[in-house]
């Protein structure tokens, strides 16, 4: 049985509370759950004390136990220290400008720089007479 440590949505319609659960990886989302963990509301300030309440002893027994946070909480979890940080990706290659994109924003970049150099110059000129 895998399991995971991850979010269970409460709350109203685009008013998201949630509750940090251990569950089964093949419960439903808002469904069973083995223990409950605290809670993160992502609506309060980060500053603020209630926005993630969490019972750091249950969430260190769990991951000891093999529990896989899910990448959200890992994320939280490396900020309070209970974890390491996921590893985030670059952006892919698919995403990337292609080789006429390339090439527009390059020549837009010499124009740019040829005006500012020509401007330097005026300014040069006029400052000299």
């Amino acid at each position: 049985m895998a399991v995971r440590i991850r979010l269970s949505r409460g709350g109203s319609k685009k008013r998201p509370f949630y509750k940090i659960v251990v569950a089964d990886q093949r419960a439903p989302r808002d469904g069973r759950f083995i223990e409950r963990l605290g809670s993160y509301n992502p609506l309060l300030p980060k500053d603020h004390a209630e926005r993630l309440v969490l019972n750091q002893d249950k969430v260190k027994e769990w991951l000891g136990k093999g529990a896989q946070p899910t990448e959200r909480l890992q994320k939280l979890f490396a900020n309070l220290g209970l974890c390491a940080a996921p590893a985030m990706r670059e952006q892919p290659k698919k995403s990337a400008p292609k080789a006429k994109a390339q090439e527009r924003m390059k020549e837009k970049e010499e124009k740019a720089k040829a005006a500012a150099e020509a401007a330097e110059a005026a300014a040069a000129e006029s400052s000299a007479e």
